[in-house]
């Protein structure tokens, strides 16, 4: 038998360093190992890490095989060195015009640009033939359309020259305060700077024409972007609110027309504010700057007159107070007590921060003192005895809100009949358009506003209808008349029909919310499609609302021709004169025609001053004789221009053959006039003396014929006169 080694005691074991058997171990260990421990560095003993192998020393070269390095910079004096332009140049950073460029260049490209370009092109393609002869044709008629192409120059030429006389005007001789005679326009007063003469203040108020009706639309665009809409349904609202039906009527007011600053304002407030109607409010994205902006448009809006200008400002007045409200319960909600002082902090958990509250009551203050400012002219003007009848005379019925006017394409024939029996069709045919009707309902259906925004638009809907129907809703006694009924006349807020503004922008949004969520079903059946574009006939549905109501915009505008200004107008150096014919529409052309040197004169038209006006010319009815001249003298007219081409058919068609050598005055016939000094009697003022008081003449405006209308026998049933309405001598036919 082998024999068994024998185990190794512990005393009898190697020392490290020794070697023994290698048959003299009492374990061996496993060959393979499923987990390998892994020791730290410091446990590795020094004889386990390996030895670092040592290089052999390299000998010592001689100094003279050692390389030198060069130097990096040439020696003093030295020439350049001609390789340095093979160099790589860096990049430089584009110059301060490079990047101008390139702002100016992504800012025509921008939705905003592309929005202003649509409007304006819009604007001459909708209101074509405007532009087709600017120099010579004015909208509609000859009447108010020439008094507000004075208005707007007079306004110009005065703040320029002496603008203490801004109010005191060259026409309605010898009255005071007569530049109030109808909404100022004076925001509009910057182009009349510009050009002198009859051909520029019609080619400026064609243009002012032009730009009224592309703000129009582009207010309208921002409004309904900044609630929330995408662009193709902000688009279809704007065309709507532009170019309803019911504004074609109003074509030849460039008071009415001038509405884009309203919806412009709205934009820009709740821009600044960091709100909109789908996402509510946005602390993060509030801005003074906008606020400030839009307060600045609030205030050009309201400077053009108060016939839009005071219901725009009740809005206002509630805005600020639901703003006010907004900022109480918002402080109640996160602090369980109200905070008057939380929106001050300027946190973003609050809902107004000190610049905002600011901006608000700044542009508030400044918001009612122009008003007021404005309004004091007005204010000292007499009121007229007739206001609450001529308001009833002029509130609509309920049935004229499906008539179209007679300046519409598409429903001016069809509605003739049911027009004809309108007191007043001019103001009362207020169709918004069948197009938006049917969008506008769909909007209540499906939409994307919330539920409650569209029950809060219906009920602002509601109110603006029966505040747009004056005292027909109950007589108006709980309605129109406490809130409009008890301004003088010269406010011209006795026509009720005119807020139909508020309900145009109001159907506008609502169906901006169905076209919106149409688009939004479109682009989704469009994203599953391969690629993954929508098709030619799905790209034309989603434009089908907008060309529907850009149609039912199309107008049928007339655009007469202006009378060539008579030359003897531009260079007769007469003091106040009288010039004939005179009548109620022939005077606002001449107010036109004295835009050149802007004479003192005792013609004016419009529907204010219409007692004063009726009594001038009822008293010169019959001049040259003792009577007349008498009269003139009286109130301060030294001479009468009598233009040969327009007196045909009028009772002073003779005038200007008959002998005065009895009568005490002088006649110069000239080219294409005949010019009458009467003279300057004892106690007569000196021409560009303040005006004489005319014993029983009225001082303040009062109501006259609408413009190219007559107060004779008509041929269509039901239409009446308003109160107060006479018809003035001597108006020369096809004016």
């Amino acid at each position: 038998m082998s024999e068994q080694p024998k185990p190794i005691s512990p005393a009898s074991a190697p020392g490290p360093g020794e070697s023994g058997p290698s048959t003299a171990v009492t374990e061996r260990r496993p060959r393979f190992r499923l987990f390998r421990q892994k020791r730290a560095p410091e446990e590795i003993k020094p004889a386990e890490k390996p030895a670092a192998k040592e290089e052999p020393e390299k000998p010592e070269e001689p100094e003279a095989n050692v390389r030198k390095k060069l130097p990096n910079s040439r020696p003093p004096g030295a020439p350049p060195d001609p390789w340095s332009v093979f160099a790589a140049l860096p990049e430089q950073p584009p110059g301060r015009l490079r990047r101008g460029m390139r702002a100016i260049r992504r800012g025509l490209v921008h939705e905003w640009a592309l929005a202003v370009y649509a409007s304006l092109l819009l604007a001459v393609l909708m209101t074509w033939p405007a532009m087709q002869y600017p120099l010579h044709t004015l909208p509609q008629d000859l009447a108010d359309p020439s008094r507000q192409a004075w208005q707007i120059a007079w306004a110009g030429h005065i703040l320029v020259e002496d603008p203490i006389r801004l109010w005191h005007s060259n026409a309605y001789y010898p009255e005071s305060l007569s530049f109030g005679f109808g909404d100022s326009l004076l925001g509009w007063a910057p182009f009349g700077m510009i050009g002198s003469g009859a051909e520029a203040a019609v080619l400026r108020y064609n243009l002012i024409f032009l730009v009224a009706h592309a703000l129009l639309t582009f207010g309208a665009y921002a409004l309904v972007r900044q609630l929330g809409a995408r662009p193709t349904g902000a688009a279809m609202a704007a065309v709507a609110f532009a170019y309803a039906p019911w504004r074609l009527a109003q074509e030849g007011h460039l008071d009415i027309i001038s509405a884009g600053g309203i919806p412009l304002a709205l934009a820009m407030l709740a821009r600044g504010h960091g709100w909109s109607m789908r996402y509510g409010f946005r602390a993060p994205r509030r801005h003074a700057g906008w606020a400030a902006a839009g307060w600045a448009v609030a205030i050009w809006q309201v400077s053009l007159g108060f016939s839009l200008g005071m219901p725009f400002a009740y809005v206002m007045g509630v805005i600020l107070l639901v703003l006010l409200v907004a900022s109480v319960v918002h402080g109640i909600r996160h602090e369980g007590r109200f905070a008057p002082l939380r929106f001050l902090r300027g946190r973003h958990d609050s809902l107004l921060g000190w610049r905002l509250v600011a901006t608000d009551v700044l542009g508030a203050l400044i918001f009612v003192g122009v008003g007021l400012m404005i309004a004091v002219p007005y204010a000292l003007a007499k009121d007229s005895p007739t206001r609450l009848q001529e308001i009833q005379f002029f509130s609509p019925p309920l049935r004229s809100l499906l008539i179209g006017p007679a300046e519409s394409r598409v429903w001016g024939a069809a509605h003739e009949v049911p027009r004809s029996f309108l007191t007043w069709p001019a103001e009362m045919s207020l169709l918004p358009g069948f197009v938006l009707y049917a969008l506008a309902l769909a909007g209540l259906i499906f939409s994307i506003w919330r539920v409650r925004h569209r029950l809060l638009l219906v009920l602002g809907l509601a109110v603006a209808i029966i505040l747009t129907l004056g005292t027909t809703f109950f007589e108006g006694r709980w309605t129109y008349l406490p809130l409009f009924g008890h301004y003088p006349t010269a406010f011209d807020l006795r026509i009720s029909g005119r807020l139909m503004l508020w309900v145009t922008l109001i159907l506008a949004i609502l169906a901006a919310g169905a076209v919106d969520d149409f688009v939004r079903r479109a682009e989704h059946l469009a994203a599953q499609r391969i690629p993954p574009w929508p098709g030619p006939y799905l790209r034309l549905a989603m434009l089908t609302p907008l060309i529907l109501v850009a149609l039912e915009g199309w107008n049928a505008t007339a655009h007469p021709t202006v009378p060539a200004q008579p030359s003897v107008m531009r260079t007769v150096e007469a003091g106040p004169m009288l010039v004939l014919p005179t009548g109620e529409i022939f005077d606002q052309t001449v107010q036109l025609w004295s835009t050149s040197k802007f004479e003192q004169m005792a013609n004016g038209g419009g529907v204010f001053a219409a007692a004063r006006q009726t009594e001038l010319r009822t008293r010169v009815a019959s001049f040259p004789d003792v009577a007349s001249i008498e009269y003139l003298r009286s109130i301060g007219v030294g001479s009468v221009l009598l233009i040969r081409s327009a007196v045909t058919n009028t009772s002073w068609q003779r005038s200007g053959d008959i002998p005065v050598d009895a009568l005490g005055i002088t006649r110069e016939d000239l080219d294409d006039a005949v010019l009458f000094r009467l003279g300057q009697q004892q106690g007569q003022q000196p021409p560009g003396t303040a005006p004489l008081p005319t014993p029983g003449a009225s001082t303040g405006p009062g109501l006259s014929p609408a413009p190219g209308l007559t107060t004779g026998p008509t041929t269509q049933p039901g239409i009446t006169t308003p109160p107060g309405i006479t018809t003035p001598p001597g108006i020369p036919p096809g004016l």
